[in-house]
């Protein structure tokens, strides 16, 4: 129940030497802000490099095919093989948990030759050849038109979704994309669409810069019969690629007479276990975020409990006088229990204000900015990390008051009648 007269006793003790109270204050706020900024600042961190992913499916693989390195049922050491499209229909019935088996062709690219004309235009892009679950795996905004869809794979249709980057590179800034032709290595296709790549990883520009064709087109166009140059494979959620990684890579050796112990035959690139890495450190950054700013409170609280301490000692004939009419215990060590809570509550109350105000500040200023390319987005904390600020704060003023409540209950009422 609210004492109005036991909270006067508490704001006019407090306040009798405000510029002592100020400074000890200082140390609980500024161990809150430090803790709110730097779990800010990790977020943001986070923000900015799941960016980069773009959204795409980080529970995935690439494998692709290499040069066997030991000789198995009498084919060779050093052979060469290439993946089939009857491969990917081997994983989906062999492998549990497997998601999506995109297998891929690829031609070109900015390192190579001019590979695609339109008109008196040319330029060296990345052409692939694709299903239409890859826009699944590798994320991308439609910008204008479709992507490709299962009628373009079953009729073999010639046709193309460019990135923005071709667009810029083979039309004017006003010409109609959609229904116009583009000639791939001497072959037609039709533009049914243009993309823009999301997220910053790799080279943003040149992720703008590919043109995506139905596979079974692709494979027909270019010669390429049932041969698939590299697969991009996605297993369902809640049940890790790097788990069924193995699976996959045996199938592919017992299809292609490898080895079982040819570790080298088959290429791979683990997505979901660097994103695991990526996502460990930045839980040890949130744990060091959270010991670097509990030390900080720890010092603040220290203060407090000193400056209490010095209180109770001004104060020693007060209570005693408290004591001598009938003032229990409890009652003497709750009043000082109740002076520490709420110093350290108000002055931390003001830290997380004042690092609010901070992030706020700072989101608001990269509003105005193109974030896109940014390795920093939005930093915040929720109202969980909020939350677990406030126990801290209670739990502080508490241990920062223990002491000196102990040590006020254990004046005896003579000797504190007598001290001047």
């Amino acid at each position: 129940m609210f004492n109005r007269d036991r909270w006067s006793e508490i704001i006019e003790a407090l306040t009798a030497n405000w510029f002592r109270t100020v400074l000890t204050a200082f140390g609980v706020l500024w161990g809150i802000f430090i803790l709110v900024i730097l779990l800010a600042a990790g977020k943001g961190l986070e923000n900015g490099v799941k960016q980069g992913f773009g959204g795409i499916a980080t529970n995935s693989m690439f494998m692709w095919t290499q040069v066997a390195s030991k000789p198995y049922k009498g084919m060779p050491k050093g052979r060469n093989y290439s993946f089939e499209i009857e491969d990917v229909k081997a994983i989906k019935q062999n492998v549990p948990y497997v998601r999506i088996v995109s297998p891929r062709n690829q031609l070109g690219g900015f390192q190579g030759t001019n590979n695609v004309i339109r008109g008196l235009k040319t330029g060296a892009y990345n052409v692939y050849g694709d299903y239409p679950e890859i826009i699944e795996q590798e994320p991308m905004d439609v910008s204008s038109g479709r992507f490709i869809n299962y009628t373009d794979i079953n009729e073999k249709r010639k046709v193309a979704v460019i990135g923005e980057g071709v667009r810029v590179g083979l039309y004017d800034r006003e010409e109609e994309v959609i229904g116009s032709y583009i000639k791939i290595n001497g072959v037609n296709f039709m533009v049914v669409g243009t993309y823009k790549r999301k997220g910053n990883n790799g080279d943003p520009e040149e992720m703008q810069k590919q043109i995506y064709v139905p596979f079974t087109s692709f494979s027909q166009a270019f010669n390429r019969g049932n041969k698939v140059g590299w697969m991009a494979i996605t297993a369902e959620d809640g049940h890790p690629i790097t788990n069924i990684k193995e699976d996959i890579i045996n199938v592919i050796k017992k299809r292609h007479t490898i080895h079982p112990d040819d570790d080298r035959a088959v290429g791979n690139f683990d997505l979901f276990q660097e994103f695991s890495k990526v996502n460990g450190l930045f839980i040890a950054l949130k744990a060091v975020a959270y010991f670097v700013g509990i030390l900080v409170l720890v010092s603040g609280i220290i203060g407090i409990s000193n400056i209490m301490l010095i209180v109770v000692k001004e104060r020693t004939n007060e209570i005693g006088v408290r004591r001598a009419l009938g003032a229990t215990p409890w009652a003497i060590r709750g009043q000082i229990l109740l002076e520490s809570i709420f110093l350290t509550i108000i002055s931390g109350m003001a830290g997380i204000i004042l690092s609010t105000a901070v992030i706020w500040l700072v989101n608001f200023q990269l509003g105005k900015m193109d974030t896109s390319d940014m390795m920093f987005l939005n930093p915040s904390v929720n109202l969980g990390v909020i939350m677990v600020a406030l126990a801290i704060l209670i739990i502080s003023g508490l241990l920062a008051g223990l002491i000196p409540a102990q040590h006020a209950i254990k004046v005896k009422p003579v000797d504190a009648l007598r001290t001047e």
